[in-house]
């Protein structure tokens, strides 16, 4: 089950490669100036999740202007996420759940996707600037997108 609405989100520190480097994504470093969504996704380089991705990519801006910073969570290598991202030019902010606490944390990892091991379901959580979990879905399957109309009209009543 994932995290409830309502509860403190766990922070967390992951790996995140660019072309600058590899650098350290933290949950807290938005604590008291910008909301956080979180997009867990189960694996770099499928359909739904590069769908997913170039989707919010392409509307980037309208995620800020709702005084949000949009994080991609996978259990990918962030050397992986980076081709990934170079290859379908995503510009959202990848971050490597490789060990998987993360997901486990906040309650989306998956045993197993068609026998492929434990990885991230698909989930969509809004973290509050006080690190409160605002919205969160998990959602039926791997193959559904998050409800992103539902995640910026949640992020709007934060403004």
């Amino acid at each position: 089950m994932p995290l409830a609405v309502g509860t403190k989100a766990p922070d967390f520190t992951l790996k995140s490669k660019t072309a600058a480097g590899v650098g350290d994504v933290k949950l807290s470093d938005n604590a008291g100036k910008q909301n956080t969504v979180l997009l867990f996704f189960p694996l770099a380089f499928t359909g739904v999740c590069t769908k997913e991705m170039c989707d919010i990519s392409g509307g980037l801006n309208a995620y800020a202007q709702l005084n949000a910073d949009v994080i991609g969570v996978s259990v990918d290598s962030p050397f992986a996420q980076e081709a990934w991202a170079q290859k379908e030019k995503i510009t959202v902010r990848l971050a490597s759940d490789l060990n998987k606490k993360t997901a486990t944390a906040y309650g989306v990892l998956l045993p197993d996707l068609a026998g492929l091991g434990s990885t991230s379901a698909r989930a969509a959580f809004v973290i509050d600037k006080h690190g409160i979990v605002q919205y969160s879905e998990q959602t039926p399957t791997p193959k559904d997108l998050p409800n992103f109309a539902a995640i910026q009209a949640t992020l709007a009543k934060l403004q």
